[in-house]
Formats: structure tokens, C-alpha cells, sequence
């Protein structure tokens, strides 16, 4: 697709082509998660050597990247507000002992896509359908009746493969703007000695979250412009079968999309990624049902086990 704008035929043709619509039935919900089996997970369990947990998520805090000013319409997100209902001072006063039990409460509120999340297939629609060619009416004011991220709650364990793609390609971090290739994804494999697997959770770095992090502001991150997925890693997500996808940007694809003006949609494939925006564009496709995950820290951009 380089050097011309994907148009709204070329990604009706991609969401024939690479849409998994059906493969795991109709009444399947999870999407490529599918990919992961039992074996794979107990394999990826004997991968690990000192026990060491590290966190790649942002902290839910008034700190978070919403609010950061960019040049593109802002979604109505805010960072999470958090208020304290009981607190120690309360205790220490004696205005608790009446209940019988001295104990701090709390309450948080937050858009749910505010921060470090998994997208459920439920999240973005193409055309009037979501993954599976479920209604897009099944999510309602009530919620998501079909593909809501809980249907994920006892699938989504398996190996976590982390590329860091811009390392790779000998920078701190890739250029807003800068559409990231199969050719790049595959270099940054046979840099880091890494074969895929079916089923693999795979994180990618960009080194843009670390950047703001570094100079102390959000600006240009929350739906700004970003590096990411070009339009043609729709073919590696297809060939590689992952189970989800994660990076530390918004919406995981670049930005600006390389759609042409006015074409805007999300085809969903089915694969799960990390991101917490609706542009629709890329890899987005209900029809490939990889999940997507977005916001993810990648620390100093080390891996460690």
C-alpha cells in the first residue's frame, strides 16, 4: 500500500481476506485467543527461571495520558478519579466505632479505556456488525450482551514474546508517523533469535510511552500521531496466528492512518489488542478477532525474566 492511501475498497477486500469469522463457530466470542490451547499454556509456564514479576501497566491515577492536548478531537475520557470514603484519620477519631469495625473504603471512577487495557471484541464495529458478524446493537446502554472482555476471563494465559522493534531498527523511539512493516516485525524476530508460535501474546515497542514519560507530559500521545502498525501487518498478524496484540501507544496502528480522508472503518478480526481508540483503519478488524491491548509500559525498554 506505500506511496497511495488505502481506500474504503481496499479494506472491504482485506476484511475478506484476512477475517476469521466463523472459523471457531458461530456462537465463538473470543476470537484468536483460540490459537492458545492447554499445552501451550503449561509450555509457557516452564519458560520462566526466576520468578521475577515486572508490571508494564500505567498507574490508574490522576497522572494518565487522558487530557494530554493533541491536534485531533478529543474522545471525553478522564483520568481516573479516586475518593477515600473511610479513611484512618476517620478511625482515629472514633467516628467508625459506631459500625463496630475501624477499616479505610474507597471508590474509584474511570472511563474503562483510560489507561492499560485489553479491548474486547465487542469494543469496535465494521460497518453495522462486530466479531463474528454479531449485531453491533448487541452493545447497549447495558453493555456488551456479546464479546464483552469478561468472556476472556479464563483464556488469556499463554507466552508473551516482547519485540522491541525500535531498538531493532537502532532508535530510542520510532518517529510519529512512522508505519511499522512485516519486514520490521520479522528483523526484530531474527535480531532477538524469537520464532513465533500460534498463540503467542505478543508486545510491541515503539518507545513512545517512554518518551512522554521522560519528558514529563501527555501531550501529543491520547489519539495523537504515533508510530504503529502500517496497513500491511494485517498479512503478518493473519500468518503469525497470535492470540493478542500489545504496544505502548494509543491505538496501536500509526498515526495518522493511512486511510484516505472520510474512511474510517474498523473491519475487526477478531485478534485482541491493547489500545483504547477508535480508529478505524489497520488491523482493527472484527473480522480477524486478534485482541488489542495499548498503553503498555515497557519499563526501560529491557526484557527480564
Amino acid at each position: 500500500m506505500a506511496g497511495r492511501k488505502v481506500t474504503r475498497d481496499d479494506l472491504r477486500q482485506a476484511a475478506e481476506k484476512y477475517k476469521n469469522w466463523g472459523k471457531w463457530g458461530p456462537d465463538d466470542e473470543i476470537g484468536t485467543l483460540n490459537y492458545t490451547s492447554p499445552k501451550d499454556i503449561v509450555a509457557a509456564a516452564q519458560l520462566v527461571k526466576k520468578g521475577k514479576v515486572i508490571s508494564l501497566a500505567l498507574n490508574f491515577d490522576n497522572n494518565g495520558p487522558q487530557g494530554g492536548k493533541t491536534n485531533y478531537p478529543a474522545l471525553g475520557r478522564i483520568n481516573p478519579l479516586h475518593t477515600m470514603l473511610r479513611t484512618g484519620t476517620d478511625a482515629y477519631s472514633g467516628v467508625l466505632d459506631k459500625r463496630g469495625i475501624r477499616a479505610a473504603d474507597d471508590m474509584v471512577v474511570m472511563p474503562l479505556q483510560c489507561g492499560t487495557q485489553w479491548d474486547g471484541l465487542g469494543h469496535v464495529f465494521y460497518e453495522n456488525n462486530m466479531w463474528n458478524g454479531y449485531d453491533c446493537r448487541e452493545v447497549s446502554s447495558f453493555g456488551a450482551a456479546k464479546c464483552g472482555i469478561e468472556k476472556t476471563k479464563a483464556k488469556m494465559v499463554g507466552r508473551g514474546v516482547f519485540l522491541d522493534v525500535a531498538r531493532a531498527l537502532g532508535k530510542d523511539c520510532l518517529d510519529d508517523g512512522y508505519g511499522i512493516t512485516c519486514e520490521d516485525l520479522d528483523l526484530t524476530a531474527k535480531k532477538q533469535k524469537i520464532t513465533f508460535k500460534r498463540g503467542d501474546y505478543i508486545i510491541v515497542r515503539t518507545g513512545q510511552m517512554e518518551r512522554c514519560l521522560k519528558a514529563g507530559s501527555w501531550d501529543g500521545y491520547p489519539g495523537g500521531d504515533a508510530p504503529g502498525f502500517a496497513f500491511e501487518t494485517l498479512d503478518w498478524i493473519k500468518r503469525t496466528e497470535l492470540a493478542a496484540l500489545a504496544s505502548d501507544t494509543w491505538g496501536c496502528e500509526v498515526r495518522p492512518n493511512e486511510s484516505e480522508e472520510g474512511t474510517s472503518i474498523s473491519l475487526g478480526t477478531g485478534s485482541r489488542s491493547m489500545n483504547s481508540c477508535l480508529w478505524r483503519q489497520s488491523f482493527r478488524l472484527p473480522a480477524l478477532s486478534a485482541r488489542r491491548s495499548i498503553h503498555w509500559r515497557s519499563s526501560d525498554g529491557h526484557v527480564r525474566t
